[in-house]
């Protein structure tokens, strides 16, 4: 297990664009982000593979949000555009150090980080 910190979470208008980071204490393998808003369930946002060369993301932001990593800064991002009120939870960072291909399924990761709050306000 590492430790993970998620930043840039905030506040932002229906339309606009918001960057998310978060940072490993270690090396880790595949990562990912999923995101809960109140009252619902857990869901899954995307995925990375160990390399960075595949990523899965949900439908539900297919198109809008782009998952990239940086193995050197031990970092992955999430680029969020064209957000609207359905993306408004906490998003959560996930990170495994046993599997290294991207992964829908929480089960398959093995650290999570405290979560950053984005709120988006129409």
């Amino acid at each position: 297990q590492v430790h993970l910190v998620e930043s840039g979470g905030g506040l932002v208008q229906t339309g606009g664009s918001l960057r998310l980071s978060c940072a490993a204490s270690g090396r880790t393998q595949r990562m990912g982000w999923f995101r809960q808003a109140p009252g619902r369930e857990r869901e899954f946002v995307a995925a990375i593979s160990r390399s960075g060369l595949s990523t899965v993301t949900a439908d539900s932001v297919l198109g809008r949000f782009v998952i990239s990593r940086d193995n050197a800064k031990m970092t992955v991002y999430l680029q969020m555009n064209s957000l609207s009120s359905e993306d408004t939870a906490v998003y959560y960072c996930a990170a495994s150090t046993r599997g290294w291909n991207a992964s829908r399924t929480p089960a398959d990761y093995d650290s999570w980080g405290q979560g950053t709050q984005v709120t988006i306000s129409s």
